[in-house]
């Protein structure tokens, strides 16, 4: 089985999928950094919001995509140690076939992908804001799915 030229059947590559769900659960704080423009404090980003908010001549929408933008980058750290223990768990126990564990870990850095996509971009459309939940979902199942996998091989 290849993807993108990566031979997910018989190379292990789900280590490298842990600082690739880092580098996507920041993406959206990079995206929120670049909305608020001048209003983004170096020394104080975690004021980001509201220094946004104060400023009068930023639209309504754009404040709204900063706020999503800075929740989904914290939703993401709040399941990446969890998501990391379950790759090193399954590691660990010699879940086999390599590809079900690379199917996984690649399946969780897609629905963080999407997770951040559906939240930030998406959520515009106020049809489209059932799709986050299920997206996280996703994510959750498939951590759940490594450390069973794990468990099982113990």
């Amino acid at each position: 089985m290849s993807f993108l030229g990566l031979d997910l059947a018989s190379t292990n590559y789900s280590y490298y999928s842990i600082p690739a769900a880092f580098l996507i659960t920041m993406a959206p704080n990079v995206y929120a950094m670049v909305l608020a423009g001048k209003n983004y404090d170096l020394n104080q980003p975690r004021r980001t919001e509201e220094i946004c908010a104060k400023d009068t001549s930023m639209p309504k929408p754009t404040l709204q995509k900063i706020s999503r933008a800075k929740a989904a980058t914290a939703n993401g750290f709040e399941t990446l140690s969890l998501y990391a223990a379950s790759v090193v768990a399954a590691n660990a126990s010699g879940v086999v076939p390599v590809s079900k564990l690379n199917t996984l870990t690649l399946g969780y850095v897609v629905s963080r992908a999407a997770y951040n996509f559906v939240y930030v971009v998406a959520q515009d459309n106020k049809k489209l804001a059932s799709i986050r939940p299920l997206v996280w979902a996703a994510g959750v199942i498939i951590i759940m799915n490594l450390f069973v996998s794990a468990g099982g091989k113990v």
